[in-house]
């Protein structure tokens, strides 16, 4: 299984935009993707309603996780995509 931790760019956390940016970046990708903060549970990456619950800040380091051809790839994409300031743009 890859692993990676990322930390959350976005000035409002995973909530409204960036959330849904960064879910349907997950949904395109070709393996299921969990998210985690902390020590608490490992979530779907590609719900909305999972990202919301999470509580993710601005600043907050969340581990990303995929098992699967291509989840290496998938990862790094996503990563990079947690680690922009989604406000910004």
């Amino acid at each position: 299984m890859a692993e990676v931790q990322a930390t959350v760019a976005s000035a409002s956390g995973l909530h409204a935009r960036p959330a849904k940016l960064f879910v349907e970046a997950v949904q395109k990708q070709s393996v299921p993707v969990t998210i985690q903060v902390g020590d608490g549970p490992a979530l779907n990456a590609g719900s909305i309603l999972s990202l919301m619950g999470l509580g993710a800040a601005h600043g907050t380091v969340v581990t990303l996780k995929a098992e699967g051809d291509g989840a290496d790839a998938a990862l790094a994409e996503l990563k990079t995509l947690l680690e922009t300031d989604l406000d910004a743009e």
